[in-house]
């Protein structure tokens, strides 16, 4: 069965064409061009469009007919997204915006003592929430797997003018492991994705969506290792120009010989699973997420 390798699809071509668009038409006519991009997708990426489609059938329990309607606006809004996320970096005019649901919640992590983990997911549009996090006044660390193509990357930094954040590479050496520990004992705050893991990852099972789905231990292991405050953060689209971020109230959790890490797992699918079916279009894993390969 196919699984996450680490690496984004698109090429260089397709970000430089969607930039220019962006630039001198705006994004309403790069949203037009994504329509047949979208449909592209739908009929020529046979294994993401495969998951798709068993995600909305066998997970949600959509018919088949809205299944497959489903795997087009689900391509559609997923490009949507990186549209956004590139006119929001670089700083292109729009007319954005953008509701807080819980950022209380987030200035009172900040605050604390200790620094804090905020966990999310591959559901709406982290990078524009990510972004927007800047104005919490604190340094942020994203954690991330150096998957993307160095050519896409170092093109989209030269538009955006690079990362506004701090960027910690997950490595073999565990290097990584460090640098989350030095940015904690700072009062900083790290982010990181906690649904996806690489081949040789150790993982832990939960039940989401009705069947069992393994999550990578990491994320859950440094919270309960640390002992720092927990919060989930999700940012979905709305509409054509409007977002919805969500944070979750801090939680710390106990040591993993105490049950931390089972019991952060448990939240953190609990929050995951409600988001998707709330907004299931948004969901942008595109592998068999319940592969028990």
């Amino acid at each position: 069965m196919p699984s996450w390798q680490g690496k984004s699809k698109g090429n260089k071509l397709g970000y430089r064409i969607f930039i220019g668009v962006l630039r001198y038409g705006g994004v309403w006519p790069a949203y037009f061009l994504l329509r047949f991009v979208a449909l592209y997708y739908c009929i020529f990426s046979y294994q993401s469009t495969r998951s798709i489609y068993l995600y909305f059938r066998q997970k949600l329990g959509y018919g088949r007919f809205r299944s497959l309607a489903g795997i087009y606006r689900n391509y559609y809004v997923f490009g949507q997204t990186l549209i956004d996320k590139i006119v929001v970096m670089a700083g292109i005019p729009n007319r954005f915006t953008f509701e807080f649901d819980g950022e209380d919640n987030l200035h009172g992590l900040v605050s604390g003592q200790s620094g804090g983990i905020m966990l999310s997911a591959h559901l709406g549009n982290w990078e524009v929430a990510g972004h927007l996090f800047t104005r919490l006044n604190a340094p942020i660390n994203i954690v991330m797997f150096d998957g993307e193509h160095e050519r896409i990357k170092s093109y989209l930094q030269g538009v955006t003018g690079g990362r506004s954040v701090n960027i910690i590479v997950l490595k073999d050496d565990l290097s990584h492991i460090y640098a989350i520990h030095d940015a904690l004992s700072k009062r900083e705050l790290v982010c990181m994705h906690a649904d996806r893991f690489l081949p040789g990852n150790k993982t832990v099972d939960a039940q989401f969506l009705g069947d069992t789905a393994r999550f990578p231990m990491g994320p859950f292991l440094l919270a309960s290792t640390f002992r720092v405050p927990v919060a989930f953060v999700f940012a979905f689209k709305e509409t054509a120009t409007h977002y919805h971020l969500y944070a979750t109230t801090p939680k710390t959790y106990p040591s993993a010989k105490q049950g931390g890490v089972s019991e952060s797992v448990g939240d953190f699918v609990g929050a995951m699973e409600e988001k998707v079916k709330k907004y299931p279009l948004q969901w942008f894993n595109y592998y068999d997420f319940w592969s028990k390969d």
